[in-house]
C-alpha cells in the first residue's frame, strides 16, 4: 500500500494516441472486432443523418417561422422592446462572466504571490457589488415593463407572449423565486423549532410526492376556483407559481445535503468567537453549503427549464406550444423531424450553457 504522503510513481511510458487506442479500443481480438463494428455503425449513422439534414430536410418550416419560434405572436412593430431586453440580459451575462474570469485571475495571481493589481481589482469590484442589489431588481422590473408595456408604452397582453421568450421568462422567474424559497425551506427543516421544522418537512415531503403535471393542473384550474372572490390571475403567473412551489421542495433537499456536509466544528468555533446565528449562516455555513450543492442545484435548474415544455398542455404557447402551432399549418404538415430537431437544439444550447457555468462556479481555478 502506498502511503498517502508519498507521491504516486509517475508513468514512465509516455502516452500517445496510438498507445491509448491499443489499450482502450484494440485490446484483444474481441474488443477490436467490437470497436470496428461500433465505428462502422457510427459512421453510417453520421452519414445518413448528414445526408438527411443537407438533402432531404425541408428547413423552410423553420426559416419561415423564426419570429414565431423566438417571440411568438408578439406585435412586430414592438419587437424593438425585446431587443432592449436582450441587451440588458446580455449585459448581465457579460458582467457575470467578467466576475468569474476576474475571480479566476485573482486566484491565479494569489498563487503567484503578486498583490498590486489584485488589490486594485478588489477595490474596483466593490462598487458594482454595492449597486448589485439595486440594479438587479430595477433591471428585472424594467424588462417586465418593456415586455408587457404600460406607463408610456402600448400594452401587449400575455396571450401574445410565446416562443423562446416565454420559455426563458417563465424559467428565469421560476428560478429566481424558487431558489430563496428552497434555501428557507432547507434552513427551516434544519431548525430546532418543532413547529417550523414540522411545517417545512411536511411541505417538502408532500410536494415531492406529487407529480409536476398535477401541481400545474391545480395551479391552472383549481387555484382560481378556491381563491376568495375568484380573482383573475394571469395564466403565466399561475404557471410560475406551480413551478416555484414544485422546484422549491427539490431545491430544499439539495441545499439540505450541502448543509449536512458542513462540519459542526465550524459552527461551534464561530459561536465561540461570538458570532450570532444569522452571521454564522450568512458568512460561514451557507456559502460552503451552496458551493457543495452547486451540481445538484444547477441540475434542478436544468430540469425546471425543460419542464416548461409541459406548459403547452395548458394552452401556453411556449417553445413546444409554438412548435405544435407551426406543425398545424397546412403547408408544413408532417415536418415533425425538422421542427423538433430545431427546438431540441435550442433546449440543448441553454442546458449546456447552464452546465458549463455550474462547472466554473464549482471549480473556478480550473476554468483557465
Amino acid at each position: 500500500m502506498v502511503p498517502r504522503d508519498r507521491p504516486f510513481p509517475a508513468n514512465r511510458t509516455p502516452s500517445s494516441p496510438l498507445r491509448w487506442l491499443r489499450k482502450n479500443l484494440f485490446d484483444g481480438w474481441f474488443n477490436s472486432l467490437l470497436t470496428l463494428v461500433c465505428l462502422w455503425l457510427l459512421i453510417q449513422g453520421v452519414i445518413r443523418f448528414a445526408g438527411w439534414i443537407f438533402t432531404q430536410a425541408q428547413w423552410t418550416v423553420v426559416t419561415s417561422n423564426l419570429r414565431l419560434f423566438f417571440v411568438g405572436r408578439y406585435p412586430q412593430d414592438q419587437v424593438w422592446r425585446l431587443w432592449i431586453v436582450l441587451a440588458i440580459v446580455l449585459a448581465w451575462v457579460g458582467y457575470g462572466i467578467w466576475q468569474a474570469v476576474g475571480k479566476s485571475s485573482k486566484q491565479e495571481r494569489r498563487e503567484r504571490g503578486s498583490g498590486g493589481v489584485e488589490e486594485w481589482r478588489s477595490e474596483g469590484s466593490k462598487l458594482p457589488q454595492r449597486l448589485l442589489l439595486i440594479l438587479f431588481p430595477v433591471s428585472l422590473i424594467g424588462c417586465l415593463w418593456l415586455i408587457g408595456g404600460g406607463v408610456g408604452l402600448s400594452r401587449v397582453p400575455t396571450s401574445l407572449w410565446g416562443g423562446l421568450m416565454l420559455t426563458l421568462l417563465v424559467s428565469i422567474a421560476s428560478i429566481v423565486l424558487a431558489f430563496p424559497l428552497g434555501v428557507l425551506l432547507a434552513l427551516g427543516r434544519q431548525s430546532t423549532l418543532p413547529v417550523l421544522k414540522g411545517f417545512c418537512t411536511t411541505y417538502i415531503e408532500l410536494i415531492r410526492g406529487l407529480p409536476l403535471i398535477g401541481i400545474l393542473f391545480m395551479a391552472q384550474v383549481m387555484l382560481p376556483l378556491v381563491l376568495p372572490g375568484q380573482p383573475n390571475i394571469d395564466r403565466i403567473v399561475r404557471a410560475i407559481a406551480g413551478l416555484v412551489l414544485f422546484n422549491a421542495a427539490y431545491l430544499a433537499e439539495n441545499v439540505r445535503g450541502g448543509l449536512q456536509a458542513i462540519p459542526r466544528g465550524q459552527t461551534e468555533a464561530a459561536k465561540a468567537l461570538g458570532l450570532n446565528t444569522s452571521l454564522i449562516l450568512s458568512f460561514i455555513v451557507l456559502p460552503q453549503a451552496l458551493r457543495i450543492a452547486v451540481p445538484a442545484i444547477v441540475g434542478q435548474f436544468i430540469s425546471l427549464f425543460k419542464d416548461t415544455s409541459l406548459l403547452s398542455l395548458f394552452a401556453l404557447v411556449e417553445l413546444t406550444g409554438i412548435a405544435r402551432s407551426v406543425l398545424a399549418q397546412p403547408q408544413f404538415l408532417g415536418r415533425y423531424a425538422e421542427v423538433y430537431l430545431f427546438i431540441g437544439l435550442l433546449y440543448w444550447i441553454f442546458c449546456y450553457t447552464m452546465s458549463t457555468v455550474s462547472k466554473r462556479l464549482e471549480h473556478p481555478d480550473r476554468s483557465r
